[in-house]
């Protein structure tokens, strides 16, 4: 496993943690690695009936990390890894709790989607800003957020960019639960436990009712990265990779 991936068993829930906070959790190719095999261990194990994503106090998840994000850009697609992640999330047979304690940004926001239940701080955001980079969404969030949210909140969070608060996030069927910071992985963890007591066939297939047809949303992710790998060669996306490195410098 990553160092800035933790992974610890509590009973029948799993808690995988975003370890990085120099970097607010901006995921890492090694990180992507490290949760993908941390969720499909956990689909093979029999006495793990729950999941929960997590990140730290303060940031949940700040994205793909830009170093990585600018040389994907610069080889013309999504790194494998990247790509393992996302269709293990939507593959993912366990049920999937998030616990948000702050800044979602990108791909921290979009996978949202792909749990059953989020407990987020009332200090969180969540902010997708593909477009500014002239890019589009991912991880079927072009699917699943219209579908969650209605296609007007979806397209002025997806398109516009406009960031959510908690508050605003729980409105829009994002998120479950707002808490204090100090209490969102408690909580989380609360009720991970409550979904793991159940009885896991009911669960499992009462899961599968809810979500739909999975490979509607496996085809969504392939055509997303089909056109994010075109975006990618765009004159448009060329010039807003110049214009943000002309910032950084």
């Amino acid at each position: 496993m990553s160092d800035s991936i933790l992974v610890t068993d509590d009973g029948a829930v799993r808690v995988i943690r975003m370890n990085r906070p120099e970097k607010k959790n901006a995921l890492t190719q090694p990180m992507y690695a490290a949760m993908t095999g941390a969720m499909r261990e956990a689909e093979a194990n029999e006495a793990i009936r729950c999941l929960v994503l997590a990140g730290g106090q303060g940031a949940f998840c700040a994205g793909a990390d830009i170093g990585e994000f600018l040389e994907s850009a610069q080889s013309g697609g999504l790194r494998p890894h990247t790509l393992d992640f996302l269709k293990a999330l939507a593959q993912n047979q366990k049920p999937l709790v998030a616990a948000v304690g702050g800044l979602a940004v990108g791909i921290g926001t979009t996978l949202l989607f792909h749990c059953d239940h989020v407990v987020a701080s009332a200090e969180a955001t969540f902010t997708t800003p593909f477009l500014k980079l002239a890019l589009i969404p991912e991880a079927a969030s072009s699917l699943l957020a219209p579908m969650r949210m209605g296609y007007a909140r979806a397209f002025e969070m997806l398109v516009m960019g406009h960031p959510l608060s908690a508050e605003q996030a729980r409105e829009a069927g994002i998120v479950n639960k707002v808490v204090e910071a100090t209490a969102v992985d408690a909580v989380a963890l609360k009720a991970a436990h409550e979904i793991a007591a159940l009885p896991a066939g009911a669960v499992a297939v009462s899961r599968r009712l809810l979500r739909g047809h999975l490979d509607v949303v496996v085809r969504q992710i392939d055509t997303e990265v089909m056109h994010f790998k075109d975006r990618l060669q765009s004159d448009e996306a060329r010039a807003a990779f110049s214009a943000f490195l002309s910032r950084k410098k």
